[in-house]
């Protein structure tokens, strides 16, 4: 079994997530369950810089600074932003190793049910 922090975990098909891994993803998940959420973490994601200001983010949506600023802290209390403060600002980047521990285990579910379909 991989330590939690250490690339993902083993194919689903091969080990059950330890109850700490699941605890764990459940809340990246979960943070990524909100359409708000998932938006912002894609502008960012998408920024050719690899960051981008919380002053550009609140114009791409119909709510308050503060309901947004709120947003980002649910993706970063779950481990998928990072942030930096620079003077009255705060920055946002995604925190790679996250996303691609998620991607890796979506994608060891994905390859399992081909193998199984096949």
């Amino acid at each position: 079994m991989s330590k939690q922090g250490e690339g993902c975990c083993e194919p689903l098909s091969e080990e059950p997530l330890a109850k700490e891994q699941a605890t764990e993803l459940a809340t990246m998940f979960k943070a990524l369950g909100d359409p708000v959420r998932l938006r912002l973490l894609s502008l960012i994601a998408s920024r050719p810089s690899g960051e981008v200001c919380v002053c550009e983010l609140t114009p791409a949506f119909e709510l308050s600074q503060p309901t947004i600023s709120h947003h980002l802290k649910l993706l970063r209390q779950a481990g998928l932003v990072d942030s930096d403060r620079r003077g009255t600002w705060v920055y946002y980047r995604v925190r790679p190793e996250t996303t691609d521990r998620l991607a890796a285990l979506l994608a060891s579910v994905s390859s399992e049910q081909r193998a199984a379909a096949v």
